[in-house]
């Protein structure tokens, strides 16, 4: 993975161990993945922002043949909506890849693995408080 000046900031913030996203000063909105031009308004006064690491599964696929030799393993490959609002694609960790183990809204935390020299942010099961 080689970044690009627009993802940059994104890899350098996950190998600090922070999940950041951008954010428009001119229309306030949180908006992934990165660009140097807001999607929603089209302006270029975007900052980056460290976010909650909080999100909601929307959607996943559970992949039992992918590509050796990146992963040995089946893996879960979701969509996941970022209290924040933007959705990003990753992957589900620390649960069986089996349909038991996940449910769409469940709520989910960012974590951060190292896959091929890059580190990445991914989503675990919130711990439910009782």
């Amino acid at each position: 993975m080689k970044p690009t000046p627009d993802t940059q900031h994104y890899w350098d913030a996950a190998a600090n161990g922070e999940l950041q996203i951008q954010w428009c000063n001119e229309c306030a909105t949180y908006y992934f993945y990165p660009r140097s031009n807001c999607p929603r308004c089209g302006s270029a006064d975007v900052e980056w922002r460290r976010v909650s690491g909080a999100a909601t599964l929307v959607s996943y696929v559970i992949n039992g043949r992918p590509y050796p030799p990146l992963e040995p393993e089946p893996l879960i490959v979701a969509l996941v909506q970022l209290a924040e609002g933007p959705r990003m694609m990753t992957n589900i960790v620390g649960v069986e890849p089996l349909p038991s183990s996940v449910e769409l809204d469940m709520p989910l935390s960012v974590a951060f693995i190292e896959r091929n020299g890059a580190t990445i942010p991914v989503f675990t099961p919130k711990a439910v408080s009782a």
